[in-house]
C-alpha cells in the first residue's frame, strides 16, 4: 500500500523552475489522499498568475502516475488558503536565505 509519505517524497522531484525548490518543500502541496490505486492531491501555487502552473501540474500528475500500483493521479488546484513564504520548509528557507 503507498503512503501519503511516498507521495510526496515522489512529488520532490517536481521544482518550480522559476525558484529551484520543489513543490512539497515549498508548500505547494496542501493535502494527499489515497483511495487504492488513484491518488488525490490539492495544491496551489505561489501565485495565481504562476507562468509555469500548467507544467508543475503536469509533472506532478506523471510522477505520481509512475508510482507502481498507481493508475489515476488527480490533481485539484486550489487557492485557499492563499500560498505564502511561512508555507515554505525550513530547507527551501535556508535554500533562498530567508531566516
Amino acid at each position: 500500500m503507498i503512503t501519503e509519505e511516498e507521495i510526496r517524497q515522489a512529488l520532490k522531484v517536481v521544482k518550480d523552475p522559476e525558484i529551484g525548490i520543489d513543490i512539497v518543500n515549498l508548500g505547494l502541496v496542501y493535502d494527499v489522499t489515497i483511495q487504492e490505486d488513484k491518488v488525490y492531491v490539492k495544491m496551489t501555487l505561489t501565485s495565481p498568475a504562476c507562468p509555469v502552473g500548467p507544467q508543475i501540474l503536469n509533472q506532478a500528475k506523471e510522477v505520481i502516475e509512475l508510482i507502481e500500483g498507481i493508475t489515476l493521479a488527480d490533481i485539484e488546484m486550489v487557492w485557499t488558503p492563499p500560498w505564502n513564504p511561512d508555507m515554505m520548509s525550513d530547507e527551501a528557507r535556508d535554500h533562498l536565505g530567508i531566516y
